[in-house]
């Protein structure tokens, strides 16, 4: 038997991780630097076709209304890199939404409501999605679209259908559609998350901990991690951004309505996929979820702008999205 003790061998395999480090952050640059590129192009073809694309105010509102999806794909990068995926971040998104505006108009204070909104986004994502898929192991495919269905009805019943206006309220305007500085204050949001974010993946422990838990789970069991909490913590992550994103939006529209972000998990899973992070899990960055938002953006802009009915946007955002998919398969394979 070895005297070998576990720091050892996990000192004497940090060549084997430094390698394997190198392969995924050179997969990663691939990924990223080619749908730069598509982007790039695509920007380039509807700025000269395309008048009205490039003017300024376009340009600023069409990035002011992508930090809504950015936040969301945030979230949805660090759990697809830790091997699962969140379907329900749009209804909790509508959840949140009429959720603050129920506390608001039964005159609970406008910071108090939104935090109280941020809180519980957290603990039914922790407690709903996170320990059903880490604790008890039921698949997340099934438990994010049970909630998806479950968050959905729930607010349908309790608003009758009806949308719930909160026009009076300054602070969630402000942060729907407020600027500070000339710059517009869900840009700001969507800056400092994104710092904030790419600090805690890339130098941290929990970073290091979610690439770990997707590249390999019995691994990261044997070396210590605590797989069950960092999962919780993942899910209750994206619960809280998509809490976020709720509030935003009922300050965009100074209502609440429970049709909110109806679907937008397909945009939020095509602009993660696309900017390089693996459904597989253990590969992926923010670089490439900026890239992929700002693609999944661009090209629903563009076409609004030339007029194309919004189906035509759906059926493009599919399409990307099967392609997105089809595209990390064949590169999994080839670097097998």
């Amino acid at each position: 038997m070895s005297n070998e003790s576990p720091v050892d061998r996990e000192g004497a395999s940090a060549p084997s991780r430094h390698r394997l480090l190198s392969r995924s952050s050179r997969r990663e640059l691939g990924l990223f630097s080619g749908i730069a590129g598509v982007w790039l192009v695509v920007f380039i073809i509807l700025s000269v076709t395309q008048p009205a694309f490039f003017s300024q105010e376009n340009l600023v509102n069409m990035v002011r209304s992508s930090a809504i999806l950015f936040v969301l794909a945030i979230g949805m990068t660090f759990v697809i890199i830790s091997g699962g995926i969140d379907l329900s971040m749009g209804s909790m998104m509508a959840f949140s939404g009429v959720l603050l505006a129920s506390l608001l108009t039964h005159g609970v204070p406008t910071f108090v409501s939104i935090i109280l909104v941020l809180l519980a986004a957290t603990t039914i994502g922790a407690l709903l999605n996170g320990y059903l898929i880490a604790k008890v192991g039921l698949s997340f495919f099934v438990v994010t679209l049970g909630s998806l269905s479950l968050l959905r009805g729930a607010v349908y019943v309790w608003t009758n259908g009806q949308t719930t206006y909160v026009d009076d309220y300054r602070l969630v305007h402000y942060i729907g559609n407020g600027s500070a500085a000339g710059i517009p204050v869900p840009i700001i949001l969507m800056v400092v998350l994104f710092v904030a974010a790419l600090l805690v993946l890339r130098f941290t422990h929990l970073g290091r901990s979610v690439y770990a838990i997707g590249g390999n789970e019995d691994a990261s069991h044997l070396a210590g991690i605590n797989v069950v909490r960092v999962r919780i913590i993942m899910y209750a992550l994206t619960a809280l951004l998509a809490g976020l994103a709720g509030i935003i939006q009922t300050g965009r529209l100074d209502a609440a309505s429970p049709v909110v972000g109806t679907g937008i998990e397909l945009n939020v899973a095509a602009a993660v996929l696309l900017g390089g992070t693996s459904f597989a899990g253990g590969v992926g960055s923010l670089w490439g979820t900026l890239v992929g938002v700002l693609f999944i953006a661009t090209l629903q802009n563009g076409l609004s702008v030339a007029g194309l009915p919004s189906y035509w946007q759906l059926m493009l955002t599919g399409a990307v999205l099967i392609l997105a998919v089809l595209f990390d398969r064949l590169k999994s394979r080839r670097a097998t």
